[in-house]
């Protein structure tokens, strides 16, 4: 490194043969099978928690939807209540915990309680899996149930 002081400035002159080297030495530690290693931050939003929360309830059998209905959403967002919330997920995240708020609505003929296990198993299992999240909680809220269209004894 050089350093030349001119008109009561300093400026320094960096040596580009060394960045160069390093950087050679870097490449071939790749190529080499060699492991390289770069240190840095991961912030994952919280919609995307939210979204993985989300389609992960949606994989559970008997879960009709996720979040409130169409009306009720609408009147939501022209309130200027947070448009997650009225997706159906709510999400406080830390770097290794979340809790989640899951809003969903069943279909008839469902076991709610079961249903209720089985989404904060595999919500917790993907949250872990694809953001290395643990689930410190999971609240589900069912707010609405829907009927099969073609029940027995169903007047069409």
């Amino acid at each position: 490194m050089d350093t030349k002081q001119g008109n009561g400035a300093m400026v320094l002159h960096v040596d580009e043969r060394f960045h160069e080297e390093e950087m050679v030495d870097k490449i071939k530690e790749l190529y080499e099978g060699g492991e390289y290693i770069v240190l840095g931050c991961t912030d994952i939003d919280d919609e995307v928690i939210g979204a993985v929360a989300a389609t992960a309830a949606r994989e559970i059998e008997g879960v009709a939807d996720i979040g409130t209905s169409s009306i009720s959403r609408t009147i939501s967002e022209r309130l200027g209540r947070s448009e997650k919330h009225a997706r159906g997920t709510d999400v406080e995240a830390g770097r290794r915990e979340a809790i989640i708020n899951l809003t969903i609505k069943v279909v008839y003929g469902f076991n709610i309680p079961q249903i209720v296990v089985d989404v904060r198993k595999r919500v917790g299992a993907r949250l872990l899996e694809i953001c290395g999240l643990i689930a410190k909680e999971i609240n589900v809220h069912v707010v609405g149930i829907e009927f099969p269209t073609k029940m027995p004894g169903r007047v069409q």
